[in-house]
This record gives C-alpha cells, sequence and structure tokens, in this order.
C-alpha cells in the first residue's frame, strides 16, 4: 500500500473542501470495499477523507410516509430497522443476503452505493481492464465470464455490479442525495450508475469531491421481495437477483416494481417487463412472457449464457411467490 495523506473533518463543510483542495482524496466510510482496493494497489488516493465523523447515521420517518436514511447508517443497522423491516422488506432481505455480518457491521449505505465491480479481472493488475486501466481491453471479453453482465454491456467492459441493496433501492425508486462545493441535488438511484459504454471508468453519476448524504425512499408498495441466486448460500456475490413489488387487484397487477442484480454494470430497472406487466393477469404465463420480452437483448458471452434463463426463472419465481401472498391477504 501506498503513503497517503489521513484528514477527518469535523464537519460537511470541512470534508468537501478537502476533497476539493486535497490531492487524489477519496471519501471513507466503512472501507469494506476502498481499504481492499488500496490494498491490491488498484485505489491509489494521495488523500483519505474519513467522513465517519459526520451527522448521516440515522433513519427518520418522512411525512409522506416514505423514510430518508443517513449515507452513514451501516448496512447491519439498517436491516434490522423495524421500519425497513415491516415497510420494505425488499431491501432488509437485500441487505442481510450481501457479505457477511462482520462486514455489514462496517459497511455503510453510502459506500454500499458506491461499491466497485468484483471482476476478476479488474482485481488481477496483470490483466487489461479498460474500467482499471482506459484503453488497455478487457480480458473478460474471451476470458472467464460466469459472473459477467449480459444486460448494459459493451465492447469495452462486461463486468457485473456487485451490490445487493442498489438493487433494491432501484425497484423502490429511491433517490439520493449528493452535497458538492455547488450545493445539494437529488439524482435517482437508476440514475446514478452508469452503463459502460466507451468509457466504463467513469461509473456514475457524481461529480468530483461530491458526497452522498442521504438516500430517501418513497412510500412502500403494499409488498416485496429479494430473491438472490449465487454459488454458495452465504457471503457470495449473485450470479443473478430479483428485487420486486407487486400489487395484484381482482388477478390483474396494478403495480410492478423490477430490478435485477447479478446481470448488468448497474442495478438494471427492467422497465419492459415492468411495462408489460402492468395492467395484465397476475398469473405465470404472463410473468413468463415480462421476462422474456425484458432479457431478449441480453448479449450473452460462452461463460455467462446460462444467466438468461436463470434470470427468467428467477423473475416468475419471485413474482409467483408475491402474486399468491397476496392473493391470501
Amino acid at each position: 500500500m501506498k503513503p497517503f495523506a489521513y484528514v477527518k473533518p469535523a464537519d460537511v463543510e470541512a470534508a468537501l473542501h478537502a476533497a476539493a483542495t486535497e490531492p487524489g482524496a477519496k471519501f471513507l466510510g466503512g472501507g469494506t470495499n476502498l481499504v481492499d482496493l488500496m490494498r491490491e494497489g488498484i485505489e491509489q488516493p494521495q488523500t483519505v477523507v474519513d467522513v465517519t465523523g459526520l451527522p448521516f447515521d440515522t433513519v427518520e420517518d418522512l411525512p409522506d410516509g416514505g423514510l430518508r436514511i443517513g449515507a452513514l447508517v451501516r448496512n447491519s443497522a439498517l436491516a434490522a430497522d423495524p421500519r425497513v423491516r415491516d415497510r420494505y422488506p425488499v431491501l432488509s432481505q437485500a441487505l442481510l443476503s450481501g457479505a457477511s455480518g462482520q462486514l455489514r457491521n462496517m459497511a455503510t449505505v453510502g459506500g454500499n452505493l458506491l461499491q466497485r465491480t468484483r471482476c476478476l479481472y479488474f482485481y488481477d493488475t496483470t490483466s487489461a481492464c479498460n474500467k482499471r486501466e482506459p484503453g488497455s481491453g478487457c480480458d473478460a471479453l474471451d476470458g472467464f465470464n460466469r459472473s459477467c453482465a449480459i444486460l448494459g454491456v459493451s465492447d469495452s467492459c462486461i463486468a457485473t455490479h456487485p451490490s445487493d441493496m442498489c438493487v433494491a433501492l432501484a425497484a423502490l425508486d429511491a433517490v439520493v442525495e449528493v452535497r458538492g462545493t455547488g450545493g445539494t441535488r437529488r439524482v435517482p438511484v437508476t440514475d446514478l450508475h452508469r452503463l459502460p459504454g466507451d468509457t466504463p471508468e467513469i461509473e456514475t453519476d457524481l461529480a468530483p469531491g461530491e458526497l452522498i448524504t442521504a438516500v430517501e425512499l418513497p412510500p412502500a408498495p403494499a409488498d416485496s421481495r429479494y430473491r438472490k441466486v449465487r454459488d454458495r448460500a452465504s457471503y457470495a456475490f449473485a450470479l443473478v437477483s430479483v428485487a420486486a413489488a407487486l400489487e395484484v387487484s381482482d388477478g390483474t397487477v396494478t403495480l410492478a416494481r423490477l430490478a435485477l442484480g447479478g446481470i448488468a454494470p448497474k442495478p438494471w430497472r427492467a422497465r419492459e417487463a415492468e411495462r408489460l406487466l402492468t395492467g395484465g393477469p397476475a398469473d405465470e404465463a404472463a410473468f413468463r412472457r415480462a421476462a422474456e420480452a425484458e432479457l431478449a437483448a441480453a448479449s450473452v458471452r460462452d461463460g455467462n449464457a446460462f444467466k438468461t434463463s436463470l434470470a427468467t426463472a428467477t423473475i416468475v419465481a419471485t413474482l409467483r411467490e408475491l402474486s399468491q401472498e397476496g392473493a391470501v391477504r
């Protein structure tokens, strides 16, 4: 690990000033991703700005029935919050399916939003990776690509976004509050992360020095669920995951929100599937048609072609479970 300067600002203004003026500055929250990347020589900040002392560690009710979640709320605390467990089960389930208990105790909401891909070639500094070293190529294209993306990919990058929490937030229409030296702005979480295109090294909509301060959730849908398919039962990244919310009245879908993980370079909001589901029958045939339509644009490699059918089956199973639960109520 290369030497770096360490700064712990006393307030938000000092943190933003440090990020804007200190050379090569990076914000530090729980450190569960950044510190790993620094140890591997992938991230090499000249200055680490520790924001853990800032007042962003609470969960508050909003007047409209939603929630405001501070960026420094730990993943374990958020998953255990009674309001999240009761009103937003998809978020609690997603958090609990991510990483180990020890990591969840350290990881923050803001850091989770900004965690970087776990692509093998991104972590291997001897391999070609456009995300790590722009213009070097992408060894995953013809290499070991079992875990790689099938939607939203480009010839420059097929890495997947690793977060479970972000998939749930995408399905919930969450909004991210961001603060910089120019003021505060609000970004829908579905717009926060960028697809790779020709610039896979640019991963988010954030400007240099901007700090995530909170995430806001609108009022919760009637019911929601997170389903994750992975190689082992714990501490593994998703091959495919589904965050879904479904409301059904007299056998007809009145609301459908669907986001997918493990298959794209960003949390993937399944807009086409939602369009086909809404106003249609809440039955297995309709669920399958919607899933297949969403996956129709998949661009697969030899190692990850199985994800198309796996994602379809996972979407159908998740929607089936939600529709059956709704029918019982």
